[in-house]
C-alpha cells in the first residue's frame, strides 16, 4: 500500500535515501513498527519567558521546558487506522533525562481536504497542524509546519501563531556512521527560538499485528476535524 508520506510526495518519494524511504514507506496493512533508539546530543529550549508556554505543553505531552546533552531517546512509529478509518502513524518521542522522563506525542494523518499531512499534537489531539513535506538536499525528509487549529468539544478555531511556533525538521540517514540523524527547531516569529533537539538513532523494524499495537502510543481522544 502507499504510505501517507508517499501519497504527499508522489514521484519525489523515490528521491529520498533508501533508508528514509523504508522508514516513511509503510502503512497499517504492512503490520510492522519502526522503533528507534539513540541519543540526542542536545535538547534545548528558549529564553526564560518561553518556560510558561512550554510548561503548559507538558500537560498533554507537547514540548517541555527542559534541556540537556547526551539524552537517551526513543521514537515509536506504528501505523494503524483510527476510529474514523483514517490511515494514522504515531510519533511517540521519549527523552530520558536524569531526573524525569519527558514525552512528545503526535499522530499524523493524510487529509484529503487539505491535500497534505495533518499532525495532531499531544495526547488529546487538541492541536492540528498542517505539515509541508519535501525531499531535503541530503536525501532526508524535510518537514515544515504551517497553520495550526485548536479543537475541543464544539470549539474549533485557527490557533494564533503569536502563542505557538513553526517547526523545521530534517531527518536523514548518514551512510558514514550508519545511523539516522534528526534536527528539530521550533521558533516563534516574535519570541525567537522555543525548543529543539538534534541527535542520532538506530531503527529496528518489528512485526506487529493490528490487535497488538500498544495502547500507550494511541491518543486518549481522537479528533475528527482536520
Amino acid at each position: 500500500m502507499t504510505s501517507i508520506y508517499e501519497k504527499v510526495l508522489g514521484e519525489d518519494f523515490s528521491k529520498l535515501h533508501p533508508q528514509i524511504q523504508k522508514r516513511f514507506g509503510f502503512g497499517s496493512e504492512n503490520q510492522i513498527a519502526s522503533i528507534g533508539k539513540g541519543v540526542m546530543e542536545h535538547v534545548w529550549y528558549g529564553k526564560w519567558f518561553t518556560i510558561p508556554f512550554l510548561a503548559l505543553g507538558t500537560w498533554r505531552n507537547i514540548l517541555f521546558p527542559q534541556g540537556g546533552k547526551h539524552i537517551p531517546f526513543s521514537i515509536e512509529n506504528y501505523a494503524y487506522r483510527d476510529s474514523f478509518g483514517r490511515e494514522t502513524v504515531t510519533w511517540i518521542r521519549t527523552y530520558q533525562f536524569s531526573d524525569r522522563i519527558r514525552r512528545f506525542d503526535a499522530t499524523m494523518i493524510y487529509s484529503d481536504k487539505r491535500r497534505k499531512i495533518v499532525d495532531y499534537l499531544g495526547t488529546h489531539q487538541h492541536l492540528a497542524v498542517e505539515i509541508d513535506m519535501f525531499v531535503a538536499e541530503n536525501g532526508g525528509m524535510g518537514l515544515r509546519s504551517g497553520k495550526q487549529f485548536f479543537y475541543e468539544g464544539i470549539l474549533g478555531f485557527r490557533f494564533p501563531m503569536i502563542f505557538s511556533g513553526y517547526a523545521d525538521v530534517c531527518e536523514w540517514y548518514d551512510d558514514e556512521n550508519g545511523k539516522f540523524q534528526i534536527d528539530v527547531q521550533v521558533k516563534n516569529k516574535l519570541f525567537g527560538p522555543l525548543f529543539g533537539y538534534r541527535g542520532s538513532f538506530d531503527i529496528e523494524y518489528l512485526p506487529v499485528a493490528k490487535r497488538d499495537i500498544p495502547q500507550h502510543v494511541k491518543p486518549v481522544r481522537e479528533e475528527r476535524r482536520e
